[in-house]
Formats: structure tokens, C-alpha cells, sequence
């Protein structure tokens, strides 16, 4: 692990070094002030090419957040049902039903979402003639999946060891997807460094009302999804 970091650290110093002496040899030869700007604006382009995935676009967070409030709707409704007939004898099999639910709804709703941000990225990739798969990419999702794998294993542990923490599951996961998105902002975007700060703070006041996951969830997944979507869009995306 230490000569991977060793290794990109070496890396990412040649390539400053190779882009600070491109930009002296630029500069050197332009008079104008417009030229020089617009010369450094490039030479960053490029550099942020090189060292960051950068198709992200934020219209596949727009879209993944509008299908998670979607869901948290079907999620409210199937509770709702559950609540309405456990007073007429739903019992142990009607637990059962609405985890098994549940859990359906959850894998559907993460498959739309993927699916949806995979055809967005791929649309603005190509829209910018970058590729969608490099070593850049790989060490994103590397780094995102790491927390995220480890997440899903440990409220996989909750669900089989302690049945009675289901209250737990919402805030569990909007913390460590948060600490995902943090881990993996080095390799894109910085700004969605400040979408995982969020996650995590929303999963540590959700901890406080354990009774209200599904509203913690659904603005966790959802309308912060859809606010940095848009931001992110109007940021980088709108006028390309």
C-alpha cells in the first residue's frame, strides 16, 4: 500500500514538473496578459485531465437523486401498509414481506441510479472527447468502494446479528457513502468532497432520531444529490 502511495506521489510530482516547465516555455514567448491567461487556463485543463476524472457530470446526481426520492416514496408506502395491517394479525411473516420489500426496492433503486449516472458520464465523456476509462478512474472507484464495501458489510452484520437494528441501517449508510465520497474526491471533482462532508453530518444527526431514517435518507440521497447535481452541472457543465 505504501509503494502505491510512493508511487502515484512520484507520479503526480513529475507531472507538475513537466507542466511548470511547459508553462514557463509558453509564457516566455507571449506579451499579451489575454494570452497568458488563457495559455495557463489550457495548461490546467490539461493537468486536470491527466491526474483527475473529470466526466462526472451533474446530471447523473440529479437523476440519482430524483429515483432515491422516488423510492424513499415506495419505501414510506410499503411501511405504511405494514403499519395499517399489523394490528390484524401481519405478524412474523409480515416483517418478513416488508424487509424482503425493502431490500427490492433499495436494489432497484441502486441499479436505476447506477445505470443513470453510467449513461450520463459516458454521454459527457464522449460530448468532451475524454475517455471514461483510465487509470484515473479506476483508482476513483477503487477508493470509493473501499468504504462503501465496507459499509455494506457491516450493516449486512447488523440485519443477520441484530435483527432489532433496523433503525441503525439509514444512518449507517449515509455515513460511510459520505466518507466514500470523500475518500474518492481526490481523483475528481473536489467539490464533491463537500457532498460527503453533508452525508456524514446527516448521518450523525440521524443517529440522534433513529425514528426518522427514511426523511434522513431521503435527504441524504436525494435532495442533496439533486442540489449538488445542479451545482455541479451550472458549474462545470452549462455552455459547454
Amino acid at each position: 500500500m505504501q509503494s502505491a502511495t510512493k508511487e502515484k506521489t512520484k507520479k503526480d510530482l513529475q507531472i507538475s514538473i513537466f507542466y511548470i516547465t511547459l508553462k514557463n516555455k509558453a509564457l516566455s514567448k507571449m506579451n499579451s496578459p489575454e494570452e497568458q491567461l488563457s495559455t495557463l487556463k489550457d495548461i490546467r485543463n490539461m493537468m486536470d485531465r491527466s491526474s483527475r476524472f473529470i466526466s462526472l457530470s451533474g446530471l447523473s446526481g440529479v437523476f440519482a437523486g430524483a429515483i432515491a426520492l422516488i423510492g424513499a416514496y415506495f419505501a414510506n408506502d410499503e411501511i405504511n401498509k405494514f403499519i395499517n395491517k399489523r394490528g390484524y394479525g401481519y405478524g412474523v411473516d409480515g416483517e418478513m414481506d416488508l424487509e424482503f420489500n425493502l431490500i427490492k426496492l433499495g436494489l432497484f433503486v441502486l441499479v436505476i441510479a447506477l445505470a443513470g449516472g453510467v449513461l450520463f458520464t459516458y454521454r459527457k465523456s464522449q460530448k468532451n472527447n475524454l475517455p471514461i476509462w483510465d487509470k484515473t478512474s479506476k483508482s476513483l472507484l477503487i477508493n470509493l468502494f473501499i468504504p462503501l464495501f465496507t459499509g455494506g458489510l457491516f450493516i449486512i452484520a447488523l440485519l443477520i446479528n441484530h435483527p432489532n437494528t433496523y433503525s441503525i441501517i439509514a444512518p449507517s449508510c449515509l455515513i460511510f457513502y459520505g466518507l466514500a465520497l470523500i475518500n474518492a474526491s481526490k481523483f475528481t471533482y473536489s467539490d464533491i468532497r463537500y457532498l460527503g462532508f453533508c452525508e456524514v453530518i446527516l448521518g450523525l444527526i440521524c443517529m440522534f432520531y433513529l425514528g426518522y431514517g427514511l426523511i434522513f435518507w431521503a435527504l441524504g440521497f436525494g435532495i442533496l444529490h439533486i442540489v449538488y447535481g445542479l451545482l455541479m452541472y451550472f458549474k462545470y457543465e452549462r455552455g459547454q
